[in-house]
């Protein structure tokens, strides 16, 4: 592989695979966050209420909730602490295991989430979703799997960085 000194210049065709796939990981995310505005919640709170909405019983381990969220332990904290304070959620020790913490969603929460999940899934769908054929929508998929950083270690359901 070539080094510092010796780089392999982007082809055209590169370069504008490269150029596409940066363009929209930088302005999607402010484009699906700006019609959440309106209920008062960001994209990442938004997808927090949503994962946790759809968990078992509404319960669901904070780093586990941190992987599905795509945000870091530290920001999911401070995230669920301001929920807490409007009553969305309750955090409490993993009853099988202490050394973790269950966030929990009340029933405040669910319809905060459930008010907010039409704005969203319409938003989804006129940004993404409706622009795109079924083979697109495979793709996309696929694209996304193969770029996907971090992976599932499906046994331990912890967060592994995959094998070179």
């Amino acid at each position: 592989m070539p080094g510092i000194d010796d780089p392999q210049w982007l082809s055209p065709q590169e370069k504008d695979a490269w150029t596409s796939l940066i363009s929209m990981i930088l302005l999607l995310p402010g484009k699906l966050e700006a019609p959440l505005r309106e209920v008062d919640l960001t994209l990442f709170e938004y997808l927090t209420l949503s994962h946790l909405s759809e968990a078992p019983d509404r319960r669901i381990r904070m780093s586990e909730l941190a992987f599905l969220a795509n945000g870091s332990l530290s920001r999911l904290s401070n995230v669920v602490k301001r929920f807490e304070q409007r009553g969305w959620v309750v955090r409490s020790p993993d009853p099988a295991d202490g050394r973790y913490t269950i966030a929990e969603l009340t029933d405040a929460g669910h319809r905060v989430v459930v008010n907010a999940a039409p704005i969203h899934v319409n938003a989804v769908r006129e940004l993404v979703l409706d622009r795109l054929t079924a083979s697109d929508k495979q793709a996309l998929t696929r694209i996304a799997a193969e770029l996907h950083v971090v992976k599932r270690n499906t046994a331990t359901g912890s967060s592994v960085e995959p094998e070179a």
